[in-house]
């Protein structure tokens, strides 16, 4: 799915974009020229066509060589579709060319909004007040989002209206009063413009709103935000079971069982995952995708010590040939994905206990 130029530039650049040795600048033009963000796009809009589900291959198929570019490709991609999504064909019409092309990024700062809600915490930006029924002024803070390119971007929020529902804004990097940070310094995919967003006195009018309505909105958008996130771990796991096997000589048999298990547990979380997503259950029973990402992010795990143990001692030596401590790294990762391993688990009990009264 992805072309053979950009799978060699991954693997050949997989560790200076881990680290952050390159230019960050590359990373999305590069994404762009391979048409991989105009998959799951429909044709009348400037994609390819295709499903959701066929961007999370996407996804997964460039995670395989680098995390990095997956967590870039994911949060450009997510905030495509929430245009598509949305409700301002306006907006749609006139961003969607520059996101198509990488010319323009586009960042998902929606992970507080989806802990929002699942009642896990409030929303980061609110109206400080408004000026007429088309204008307000905004401020608070997006402590975390990724594809934040200095080049310029537009990132997606939730905002708190008073005595109204949330609603959902696209915030561009030259609005007034949106101010970038620093780079957070990141153990790891460092090359991913990850930074936080502080919103002062920023002037919000209708033509960035994306949706008026981020209770119905987010429910609708989340099997696709959860699903596209769900492509990192599967390339990831993917990945470090191809460096497993490679390993599963006569020396490492004892593990051939572990493998198969691993890679099985993959296979069937992948198969539930394209089946939710063909069938559209994943709107009304949510709860069937957080088993999905959580079964992924133990799969990766348990993929990635797979590697560790097939490897021995020379995954210990520094080579930067073999990529094994990178993906240690990117396996580090998953769990903290918003929504986390912990915030799924949580919520998920959440469900349980709402059944069983």
């Amino acid at each position: 799915m992805i072309s053979d130029h950009l799978n060699q530039w991954l693997i050949e650049h997989a560790d200076l974009l881990d680290s952050g040795h390159i230019n960050e600048a590359e990373l999305l033009p590069k994404l762009a020229a391979a048409e991989v963000f105009k998959i799951g796009v429909p044709t009348s809009l400037g994609g390819v066509g295709g499903e959701v589900a066929d961007s999370v291959e996407a996804i997964a198929q460039v995670a395989s060589q680098s995390l990095t570019a997956a967590f870039v490709f994911w949060g450009h991609r997510a905030f495509i579709e929430y245009l598509l999504q949305g409700d301002n064909p306006e907006l749609r019409e006139r961003l969607l060319p520059s996101l198509l092309s990488g010319e323009v990024a586009g960042a998902t700062g929606l992970s507080n909004a989806m802990k929002y809600l699942a009642g896990i915490e409030s929303l980061g930006i609110v109206v400080r007040r408004p000026i007429d029924d088309s204008k307000r002024l905004l401020d608070g803070v997006l402590p975390w989002a990724t594809n934040l390119r200095k080049e310029g971007f537009v990132v997606a929020a939730a905002v708190e209206v008073e005595n109204e529902q949330p609603l959902i804004a696209a915030l561009p990097s030259h609005l007034a009063g949106i101010n970038r940070s620093d780079d957070l310094d990141l153990i790891a995919l460092r090359a991913s413009n990850t930074a936080s967003i502080k919103v002062e006195n920023a002037s919000l009018t209708d033509e960035w709103v994306i949706s008026h309505s981020a209770n119905t909105f987010l429910p609708r958008v989340r099997p696709a935000f959860l699903a596209m996130q769900c492509g990192m771990s599967i390339g990831l796991a993917r990945r470090c079971l191809v460096a497993a096997k490679q390993q599963l000589g006569p020396t490492r048999s004892a593990l051939r069982d572990d493998y198969e298990g691993v890679d099985r547990h993959l296979s069937h979380a992948g198969k539930q995952l394209q089946k939710g997503l063909s069938k559209q259950r994943f709107i009304k029973h949510p709860a069937e995708l957080f088993a999905i990402r959580l079964t992924l992010a133990e799969v990766v795990a348990n993929a990635s010590q797979l590697e560790l143990q097939a490897s021995g001692g020379k995954a210990y030596v520094h080579n930067a040939a073999n990529g094994f401590a990178r993906r240690w790294r990117e396996a580090a990762f998953i769990p903290i994905i918003t929504p986390s391993v912990v915030q799924l688990k949580a919520e998920l009990l959440r469900h349980q206990e709402v059944l069983f009264i």
